[in-house]
């Protein structure tokens, strides 16, 4: 169970993080863990459904692989990233009446993976009329601040909106944008590196600066990732084809800017509410 305290929550919204040592059990953490050589080398979906997107380029060095919405595939992801739990977590940094699963990501860098360009996730979600977002990282490995570990810029959440960035798998500079964001508006970057033992990981928020650098330790990284917008957004229709609105677009019902929880479920929400079936998936799959 994760439980934030008042001070917690302040420091959020001062830094744009929050590091915890534990989000969910190790033994957890090992579960969704052994899930990845299924999902990724034998495309194994226990629900049935492939996820949205199944990103594994090939290159040397080789890249950060990365599965995305693979709670529609694997019910050990799905009872994490659409548990209540995190769900209202997100909805308390966020200042929310209630939160509503973006997506999620599994994300596997291997030895030597190139860096992950630093950037702003709200600024791929301008397919929505409240694009800022609450994101909660989740180590599934020992994390180190050689081993590619995901690091943020304290502070930058703050810095006004950017640009999507030139690169996102394997850039050589991979601070490249930030840096000439800071130094065009006055700014300083403050790096730092979430290390934390597997269950561990980090909130951060969607206009925050955030990436991952090149792992030069002699062990995997990987983690889970969950995207959490508030529940009560809906389509942009001006925006549709910004960032990865041509993906997740094809989702909006024809003539309305409703949000579907079909897709887009909303896991937590103060008066109680969470999205009709959501439990009986968690705990049957697809029925």
């Amino acid at each position: 169970m994760i439980h934030l305290t008042l001070d917690q929550i302040a420091q959020f919204r001062r830094d744009g993080f929050l590091i915890v040592d534990k989000i969910i059990e190790p033994e957890a953490a090992e579960a969704i863990r052994d899930r990845f050589v299924p999902l990724f080398e034998k495309g194994e979906y226990e629900t049935g459904i492939r996820p949205d997107e199944v990103n594994k380029p090939v290159g040397t060095p080789p890249f950060t692989l990365q599965i995305c919405n693979a709670w529609k595939s694997d019910l050990t992801v799905a009872r994490h990233v659409l548990s209540e739990n995190l769900g209202q977590a997100c909805a308390q940094l966020g200042g929310w009446a209630g939160s509503r699963l973006m997506i999620d990501n599994l994300l596997w860098k291997p030895v030597e993976g190139r860096a992950i360009g630093f950037h702003q996730d709200s600024m791929y979600s301008l397919w929505i009329d409240k694009p800022a977002l609450v994101s909660c990282w989740v180590a599934l490995d020992q994390t180190s601040a050689e081993g590619g570990t995901l690091v943020y810029i304290k502070g930058s959440h703050t810095w006004g909106e950017a640009r999507p960035i030139m690169q996102f798998h394997g850039p050589e500079d991979d601070l490249k944008e930030v840096r000439e964001w800071a130094e065009t508006h006055g700014l300083e970057l403050e790096l730092v590196p979430v290390v934390v033992p597997p269950g561990g990981g980090a909130f951060h928020d969607g206009w925050l600066w955030h990436g991952s650098r090149i792992n030069k330790a002699d062990v995997p990284r990987r983690a889970l990732a969950a995207h959490f917008f508030q529940d009560d957004i809906r389509f942009n229709p001006e925006k549709m084809n910004m960032g990865n609105g041509p993906m997740y677009g094809r989702y909006r019902k024809l003539g309305s800017n409703e949000v579907d929880e079909g897709y887009f479920p909303i896991t937590w929400r103060e008066d109680g509410y969470r999205t009709p079936g959501l439990d009986a998936y968690l705990e049957k799959g697809i029925v």
